[in-house]
């Protein structure tokens, strides 16, 4: 099985969004496929991130990653932050992620970006080895704080 990676378009929404609610039960939350499929379309309707995504031969959401835009202050420069991947079963370790990660770096290049950025959870050790292994350094200088509210 081959796939190709593009960036999604509002169009996409249903196909989209199933990988997404799965995603978000990936880290606990509950399955809700209306949830998701209503905050991508905020997204797609603002410009507020976006989504590359990964499809097989036969049309079939493999993966997605979603990216939303950023600035550094400090670097006076467009960065971007990689917040969502995720591969689905039947497509997992068939190098989807890699692909989806490489054109995310391809898209923030070309918008201009002088960098990017992602968290992930600290048990997620699959997707370390992953990122390690395409180039990307665990950040030893800063350390990332958060509230909610």
């Amino acid at each position: 099985m081959s796939y190709r990676v593009r960036q999604a378009t509002i169009h996409e929404v249903d196909l989209v969004a199933p990988l997404f609610d799965a995603y978000r039960q990936f880290y606990g939350k509950p399955g809700d496929l209306d949830l998701a499929r209503r905050f991508l379309l905020e997204r797609f309707r603002h410009h507020e991130s976006v989504i590359l995504l990964a499809v097989d031969d036969e049309g079939r959401g493999a993966g997605f990653t979603q990216l939303y835009p950023l600035f550094s202050s400090v670097r006076a420069a467009r960065t971007y932050l990689l917040n969502d991947l995720f591969v689905a079963t039947h497509a997992r370790r068939s190098g989807v992620g890699a692909a989806l990660i490489h054109e995310a770096v391809d898209f923030a290049r070309a918008a201009g970006a002088v960098g990017m950025s992602l968290t992930t959870a600290h048990a997620n050790e699959a997707a370390q080895r992953l990122y390690e292994s395409l180039g990307w350094k665990r950040d030893l200088e800063f350390r990332e704080y958060s509230v909610v509210l």
